[in-house]
């Protein structure tokens, strides 16, 4: 398609129409479902971007956008405009640093809800709080922190392709919170793996703090304790026999299919007094 000049902005022929895009579920009105999604596109409008990306709606709707990949700090986009071949566009953000994910990391695991929610599909409603707390800013702050650039001639940004990939990946974000995360520089499967890590060595520690070596105690292991001592309320309170058992660390041996603390625990209890 060739292009006019009109002295102050190019101009172009009619848009190539595409079948096998991606096209926004919105059909009319704002794009995004989730507080999450919507909070994107506000922080982009209130960079002064709200005017430019009304013009890129219609672009997602009707599915201009041929392709979408999202990775540590870029979103790369293929959009079918006027031209036989279809604009790049781009949207780039600063991910978080290794230190900066460490502190993050601590904060989610402190917080199971947290993680729960992400795997449920669904941002946490105080994680920005959260996020400042550690001195940081899940969304943008500034349009300092955002580059957009697209092959297109247009020099406004957002032109409307890069505001087409702006809806479409507040849709992306509906679909998967962790997606915003990963823009960040974490994607779901480290992020988890980190959590699931970070909580072990939590319970881990938590459990120690709480229960004595077993060395420190042997003298009165056997003998019944006060309901005072244990902090139960029950005054017929005892330390069971086979609790020496749930001190261990997880001891990777089984016999016969069965886990050798398991099978241990019946001799374990075969040594109660009669009075129990």
């Amino acid at each position: 398609m060739s292009e006019h000049w009109s002295g102050e902005r190019p101009r172009y022929g009619k848009t190539i129409k595409v079948d096998n895009g991606i096209k926004a579920r919105s059909k009319r009105g704002d794009i995004g479902a989730t507080w999450w999604s919507r909070r994107f596109i506000e922080v982009l409008e209130s960079f002064g971007m709200g005017g430019r990306l009304t013009r890129g709606r219609n672009y997602a709707r009707q599915g201009q956008v041929l392709s979408l990949s999202l990775s540590t700090s870029m979103v790369i986009a293929l959009v079918q405009g006027s031209r036989p071949t279809p604009y790049k566009a781009r949207i780039a953000i600063k991910s978080f640093t290794t230190p900066e994910w460490q502190r993050i990391e601590h904060a989610l695991a402190g917080k199971a809800l947290y993680a729960a929610k992400l795997l449920a599909g669904e941002m946490p409603a105080d994680i920005e709080t959260l996020f400042a707390s550690l001195g940081l800013q899940l969304f943008p702050a500034s349009s300092r922190e955002l580059t957009m650039d697209c092959t297109c001639p247009d020099w406004e940004v957002p032109c409307k392709h890069l505001a087409a990939t702006c809806y479409l990946l507040a849709e992306s974000f509906d679909n998967d919170p962790f997606e915003i995360l990963a823009w960040r520089g974490r994607s779901r499967e480290d992020l988890l793996e980190r959590l699931r890590t970070l909580r072990g060595t939590t319970h881990a520690r938590v459990a120690r703090e709480e229960a004595p070596p077993l060395t420190r105690c042997l003298d009165t292991f056997w003998q019944r304790q006060t309901a005072s001592s244990l902090n139960l309320g029950d005054p017929t309170a005892a330390v069971r026999v086979d609790a020496v058992l749930d001190q261990l660390d997880a001891v990777p041996i089984t016999v016969r299919g069965e886990n050798v603390v398991d099978l241990l625990r019946p001799a374990y209890l075969a040594l109660r007094p009669p009075s129990e």
